[in-house]
């Protein structure tokens, strides 16, 4: 028994990897950065994938579960993204495997009937929102997630309408780092954004809503329904942990004319949160000139140097904020 950490899945490698999967029942997911390969003569017997923080594409062949191969593979995936710089993992499964994973030191999050979610940090999620403060409030709490890439006047617009309807706003700022502006710039665009809110409140999501960390589709063979499943698995964490946490009772969004993906998951919000407790509010969507404000055609205008345009689409505070960093040259 051989075991291999490699970088490049190529040519004849790639394809018994591939085929491997596919014989496991999980569909291989080509966006990997390192695989661990176990090899048997010259077949593979087990394996597993690593992308970012996530660990995926792990499978062992029939003939050699309950000999400690996941184990093996996880210590190599482990040590892979320690490397790396990722100390906090986690790892999609089916449901059924909890008790193996949870032997391994990987401890659950959520789950629906599809899909479990898990992490190598004991209570991960509590933790993370321990460090985040509710501001008391005896009325009515809503809450809107947004990754705000950047901050435009449809934001300003949604949340001003929304905070006029609750007593305290939270606004959730997408925390993965891999949109056009950082984390940081986000955060500061739309904490200048609404300053003159007062009740209105900014804070990070952490890894836990609306991340890569949260998309199973490399193990589930009906892609058609892979959306909606993390839909489902998105909203569970916010109605189980952010909720109750900050006393939310009303959930807002925007309507979505452009984006079919964000579209399905306001779909499953409003069907599923009032089962949860958590009245839906959908806002229209700021217009301008019969054209839906967005942050991708603000995107679009700063690539173009088209600053007037650009100017008609982002708040005062934005615009300034993106002259303060140099991206208006």
């Amino acid at each position: 028994m051989e075991v291999e950490l490699t970088s490049t899945l190529q040519g004849r490698k790639e394809q018994l990897w591939k085929a491997f999967l596919e014989q496991a029942g999980l569909e291989p997911d080509e966006q990997v950065e390192s695989t661990a390969l176990i090899w048997e003569d010259d077949a593979i017997i087990a394996c597993g994938s690593r992308t970012g923080n996530l660990l995926k594409c792990i499978a062992v062949d029939a003939l050699h579960q309950g000999e400690g191969l996941t184990g093996t593979l996880l210590t190599q995936l482990r040590q892979d993204a320690f490397n790396a710089g990722h100390n906090h993992l986690f790892l999609y499964t089916k449901p059924k495997n909890k008790i193996m994973f949870s032997s391994l030191f990987f401890y659950p999050i959520a789950q629906t009937k599809d899909v479990l979610l898990m992490e190598n940090k004991r209570n991960g999620l509590q933790d993370f929102l321990a460090t985040l403060s509710p501001v008391p409030c005896d009325g009515t709490v809503g809450a809107a997630v947004m990754n705000c890439n950047p901050f435009t006047k449809g934001h300003r617009y949604l949340i001003e309408t929304a905070a006029k309807e609750c007593d305290r706003l939270y606004i959730f700022v997408l925390s993965e780092d891999k949109s056009y502006f950082s984390t940081e710039d986000r955060m500061n665009m739309v904490k200048l954004g609404v300053a003159d809110l007062p009740n209105v409140t900014v804070l990070p999501t952490g890894p836990y809503l609306i991340s890569s960390a949260t998309f199973p589709t490399y193990f589930l063979k009906d892609r058609e329904n892979a959306e909606q499943i993390h839909c489902l698995l998105d909203i569970e964490i916010f109605c189980n942990y952010y909720a109750p946490k900050f006393g939310i009772t009303r959930r807002y969004v925007g309507t979505e004319p452009l984006s079919p993906m964000t579209n399905q998951y306001n779909n499953a919000l409003r069907e599923f949160l009032p089962k949860k407790g958590i009245s839906f509010h959908e806002i229209n969507r700021l217009e301008q000139a019969d054209t839906p404000v967005s942050a991708s055609g603000v995107r679009a205008a700063l690539e173009a140097k088209e600053f007037d345009k650009l100017k008609a689409l982002v708040t005062h505070t934005t615009y300034t904020y993106l002259e303060t960093i140099g991206f208006l040259k």
